[in-house]
């Protein structure tokens, strides 16, 4: 699934494409100097290899109600048959990005240190592109330091 977050003035939002050609429309949201949100949370749940977090359930077909689109009853399915481990992804990615921003250490410090590297040298109105992999290895996933 390739997702392309927008950046525009101290906002940002986002698209995804989910193939074959289902285009999705993210929120938009505050990023100002720092990374949004669905931004580090996409980069927390890929290092992670979080399978049904947020992304994972987005790219096998949930629709939430804060994106742009009819929620529709396979949508919901998605959220539901996954809630458990979306809702841990969510707690995963809020410890990590809160330390992170604190200053403290996390394993995925390289990651957010270079995101927000990028994201902040962006120009206004520029676009990032990043693929999520909707497979993801069965193993060898991080772990807390």
């Amino acid at each position: 699934m390739t997702v392309t977050f927008h950046k525009r003035g101290r906002g940002c939002g986002w698209t995804a494409l989910r193939p074959p050609r289902s285009v999705v429309p993210g929120p938009t949201m505050a990023a100002g100097g720092d990374l949004p949100h669905d931004l580090y949370t996409f980069v927390i749940e890929d290092a992670l290899d979080i399978e049904h977090g947020f992304w994972g359930c987005v790219a096998a077909g949930a629709t939430f109600k804060t994106l742009g689109r009819k929620r529709t009853p396979q949508g919901k399915a998605v959220i539901s048959r996954y809630l458990e481990e979306l809702d841990a992804a969510e707690a995963r990615v809020n410890d990590i990005y809160f330390a992170w921003r604190a200053g403290k250490e996390t394993e995925l410090d390289d990651e957010l240190d270079s995101m927000l590297d990028r994201w902040r040298s962006m120009p206004d109105g520029g676009d990032l592109v990043l693929e999520w992999r909707t497979t993801r290895p069965a193993s060898g996933r991080r772990t807390s330091r």
